[in-house]
């Protein structure tokens, strides 16, 4: 009946950043903490954990000589996303 919820996908913040890289496609590290209003350190742990759970991509780079990050979401994490939501939907009364 209930189907089980993805454990990396269910955190606030990774969900948030996911929600917002399944529109975007990608965001940069900026972007994202401004967008859920986390701290640095924070994003930083939640982006490394979808990372190596393959549901994102991060490119560090440099943008007039400052650190740049970007973040797209992967095949994966379109799948894990759409899996995810639809897991929900079973919670729901029908």
């Amino acid at each position: 009946m209930f189907k089980d919820l993805d454990p990396i996908l269910h955190s606030q913040l990774r969900l948030a950043v996911m929600s917002l890289l399944i529109s975007l496609k990608e965001a940069d590290f900026n972007y994202l903490k401004e967008q859920t209003e986390s701290t640095a350190g924070n994003l930083s742990v939640q982006l490394q954990k979808l990372k190596d759970a393959g549901y994102i991509t991060v490119v560090k780079s440099f943008k007039d000589n400052y650190p740049h990050t970007t973040c797209a979401i992967t095949d994966k994490g379109i799948d894990a996303f759409d899996n995810y939501i639809n897991a929900l939907r079973s919670y729901l009364p029908k």
